[in-house]
């Protein structure tokens, strides 16, 4: 079973968190919170402001597993659409080497989790590319390794929007993908809860249940809380894209609590 962990942020960060600074990407303690700042980054450099549990560790070793509460008090200096770039906290593989080598991977995760809407991460047919959402997937499902060889076919058919509309959802299921958007009122205190189970998910806002029964990804994962400044393309019908984004002044996403909980 996990460990637990608890961070009030009124006093020096536990040195279980592992702190990720790049560019214009600062961690800005307060009397009771901490923010994660970008201040004035631009397109020409990468800013990050983070902390997380994994780095310098093989994926089989990340710390966590299901069964697990995820609860998080936080709020953002701007509202959903105007905040720039990505940000977030919950559950992750760190499939792309961003805090140190291991072999990239396909993606696992389950987390809340923001892009602005430069971006365009189409993985929910309900639900749009971009924005604030609660977000589960688990590329690495077996099943998923079974379809692998229908890749190729399968993009060329969504671009077609009868055939997406029918053939994504079958898709979605296999890779495990759930999403929800949030509430709006980012700039607003919110207790943000996510129960990571064994075979389903649900997520929280203030007690009302945003996302229920969603498919858990498997464990282990690692945590990570972040805020920064890229962009990223990914649909069904085989656009892909990274980028940066220039983020003017100051914006940041402020934390006072944190709980992870065995269940």
């Amino acid at each position: 079973m996990s460990a637990a962990a608890r961070e009030e942020f009124a006093s020096p960060l536990s040195p279980r968190w592992k702190r990720y600074v790049v560019g214009a990407g600062v961690l800005e303690p307060t009397e009771c919170s901490l923010r994660f700042v970008t201040v004035d980054a631009t397109a020409r450099q990468y800013a990050d402001a983070q902390i997380d549990d994994y780095q310098g560790i093989s994926r089989r070793r990340f710390p966590w597993r299901p069964p697990l509460r995820l609860t998080v008090r936080a709020r953002f200096s701007h509202p959903a659409g105007q905040l720039r770039g990505t940000a977030g906290f919950g559950f992750w593989n760190d499939p792309f080497m961003m805090t140190g080598f291991r072999p990239p991977t396909l993606p696992r995760a389950a987390w809340f989790f923001y892009s602005s809407p430069d971006s365009n991460m189409k993985l929910d047919l309900r639900v749009p590319g971009y924005g604030w959402k609660a977000s589960t997937i688990d590329a690495l499902h077996p099943a998923a390794f079974l379809l692998a060889p229908l890749a190729p076919p399968a993009v060329l058919l969504m671009n077609l929007p009868p055939l997406y509309r029918r053939l994504w959802p079958l898709a979605q299921r296999v890779l495990n993908v759930r999403e929800a958007i949030l509430p709006p009122e980012m700039t607003v205190w919110h207790t943000y809860t996510l129960e990571w189970g064994v075979e389903r998910a649900r997520f929280s806002v203030d007690g009302e249940v945003v996302l229920a029964d969603a498919p858990s990804p498997r464990g282990p994962l690692g945590f990570v809380m972040w805020l920064d400044n890229q962009r990223m393309v990914v649909t069904p019908q085989g656009r892909l894209k990274w980028g940066l984004l220039d983020a003017p002044g100051r914006q940041w996403m402020e934390v006072d609590s944190l709980a992870i909980e065995p269940q």
